[in-house]
């Protein structure tokens, strides 16, 4: 039964770290601008999740830096009774579209490391897990880049960021990439162990009768845009939830 909350879990996990509107489409655009990053951060989570029942807890960190080039997120999640069931890390640079992965590489419980590759040269992101091809047209993300896409987003263009504006990214998983569609949705006030965050829920939209797991995230636009709440849900009701408890500024 360990065994299956654990591998149950790190699937939830792997959507933390994307249809129809009708608002503005905040479509990936060529055009040569400047993009707001999120400034540098070591951010601290904690944990709650059912599964089949069960309430499990946890923490997850993840360490965010970025410049002008470059940019690289190292996670990691740990869950009471298994101890650390998730590794995972994106890194690349900065081009046109924002961020631009290099590699990600994902280190579940007892099993080999993943990694999907974005080959710029020929334009390709190939994977480790599989034999799966996709093409690089441009603004294409991984599970762990896509949420501080989003607030790059967000930082980016503020006046666009609003309740009902659609915004359709490419998302490479271990083994295949989708195209995902995230609607933003109206300001939210959440409790945290920080104190009352107003933020800004985004949400993946899910088509009717789909078994896509749901992913919301609320970012906090006086505390940098940073993710200050990820939540994953289940088709049957299973979650997973990480939400803020500490952010340490690097300098």
């Amino acid at each position: 039964m360990k065994r299956t909350l654990s591998r149950n879990l790190e699937s939830m996990l792997l959507a933390c770290v994307i249809a129809t509107s009708t608002g503005a489409v905040l479509a990936q655009t060529s055009a040569k601008r400047a993009f707001n990053l999120p400034p540098s951060a070591d951010l601290n989570y904690a944990i709650t999740a059912n599964q089949r029942g069960l309430q499990l807890n946890g923490t997850a960190t993840i360490h965010w830096t970025a410049d002008k080039n470059n940019y690289s997120i190292t996670s990691e999640t740990r869950a009471m009774l298994l101890g650390k069931i998730l590794e995972a890390k994106s890194e690349g640079g900065i081009d046109t579209y924002g961020l631009a992965p290099s590699t990600s590489t994902e280190k579940r419980y007892r099993k080999d490391p993943t990694t999907a590759t974005f080959n710029r040269d020929t334009k390709t992101i190939t994977f480790s897990a599989s034999d799966a091809s996709y093409p690089i047209k441009g603004g294409e993300q991984d599970r762990n880049s896509v949420v501080w896409q989003l607030a790059t987003i967000a930082r980016s263009t503020p006046n666009k960021f609003k309740a009902g504006a659609t915004i359709p990214l490419i998302v490479a998983g271990q083994k295949d990439a989708d195209a995902w569609t995230f609607k933003v949705n109206k300001a939210e006030k959440i409790n945290t162990a920080l104190g009352d965050l107003n933020t800004v829920k985004v949400s993946k939209v899910i088509k009717d009768g789909s078994s896509e797991q749901k992913l919301d995230i609320w970012f906090a636009p006086s505390m940098q845009w940073y993710p200050a709440r990820v939540r994953i849900t289940e088709p049957e009701g299973d979650f997973i939830e990480q939400t803020l408890t500490k952010v340490t500024p690097l300098s």
